[in-house]
């Protein structure tokens, strides 16, 4: 098959061999995929994946691996022990994880779970769940994205109480979004430097937008929590002041750090970013300030499905984080593009 691979470094099409299906797995044709940040990540730092003691993400520079985990494919064949409950020519996608005789592996992370930015990949059968929708590849591939938004802001269990803070506007803060205005939280409130991304978080559902550039996001957040300061000793004395849940959604140092700094007392942090070099934290003006840190974890399965089921459905329309599409010879120079903030929020791989 042709593939976009990654091998010492850099990534290039080229013909590799054709996956074959083992137990429990389906073979698909990879029909869309979406460049996630997780792909810089992972092919830019390889102690990363040494340091991933789980084997679930294995980044060896001297064999091949072919990315790609937000997919939408296309059953070909069946490995020994499939029920084949599916049928040939469905399309289909699938939590990005799959059992092998060595342990589950992230796909797209792993020489032997080669992802979507190849003709063909492999799929765990138990995870695999049909796309019952009319929309285009294009769209059923983000849901895995959607996926890690949606349960993360279904995890915060915000309540009337709280006002949400989103911090960075890419793809998983837009799922992040787009789910609190689904479950009727509000008002929320997101950030970014780049302007686009600040409108596309108004599409996505976000009621206030934010330049850090400009304000401070914890000043804005006050503003619009609390109010006039006759407004904030009326909340003070009839029913407390509303709380404060963040989302930090970036993934780069000391954004986490400048949170812990810049919030109020008694928040409840989701941190779904994760930079690969680690970060360092004020541990002690948290500990002084009471604040909750929850570290994201991928979705779980039900999660997933219920992202699978919105996106496919329409009911949750992610059309405003689709930039463009690429072939398997633009991959390489698509995944430079993804790095710039100011380019679009999700390019899709067509193979």
């Amino acid at each position: 098959m042709r593939a976009a691979v990654l091998r010492e470094g850099a990534v290039e099409a080229r013909v590799i061999d054709d996956p074959v299906p083992g137990p429990g797995q389906l073979l698909a044709r990879s029909l869309a995929c979406g460049i996630c940040a997780s792909d810089i990540h992972f092919m830019d730092h390889l102690e990363a994946g040494v340091d991933d003691d789980s084997g679930m993400s294995t980044y060896d520079r001297d064999v091949d691996i072919v990315m790609g985990h937000e997919y939408c494919a296309e059953v070909v064949d069946y490995g020994p022990g499939t029920e084949r409950r599916i049928p040939v020519g469905a399309r289909v996608s699938s939590l990005p994880v799959l059992s092998t005789p060595t342990g589950r592996k992230i796909i797209g992370q792993n020489p032997e779970s080669p992802g979507g930015f190849g003709e063909y990949l492999l799929l765990d059968e138990a995870m695999t769940r049909v796309a019952v929708s009319e929309l285009p590849n294009e769209i059923v591939c983000i849901a895995d994205a959607v996926s890690v938004g949606l349960s993360a802001a279904s995890r915060a269990q915000v309540t009337t109480k709280e006002v949400p803070l989103v911090i960075g506007c890419g793809a998983i803060a837009l799922s992040v979004i787009a789910q609190l205005k689904r479950l009727g939280v509000g008002p929320i409130l997101a950030v970014d430097f780049v302007a686009s991304r600040r409108e596309i978080a108004l599409a996505m559902g976000a009621d206030v937008v934010i330049d850090p550039a400009e304000v401070s996001p914890y000043q804005a957040w006050r503003d619009v929590a609390y109010g006039t300061p006759e407004a904030m000793r009326e909340l003070m004395a009839v029913a407390g002041l509303p709380g404060c849940v963040v989302f930090e959604c970036v993934g780069i140092p000391g954004v986490l750090d400048s949170i812990i700094k810049g919030c109020e007392r008694n928040t409840r942090i989701f941190s779904v970013g994760g930079p690969p070099e680690g970060d360092h934290l004020h541990t002690l003006t948290a500990k002084r300030k009471g604040i909750n840190i929850q570290f994201g974890g991928g979705p779980s399965m039900q999660h997933w499905d219920e992202a699978f089921a919105a996106v496919g459905s329409g009911d949750l329309d992610v059309t405003p984080m689709l930039g463009r599409t690429v072939g398997l010879d633009d991959v390489a120079e698509a995944l430079n593009a993804s790095r710039d903030a100011n380019g679009p929020v999700r390019i899709v791989v067509v193979p």
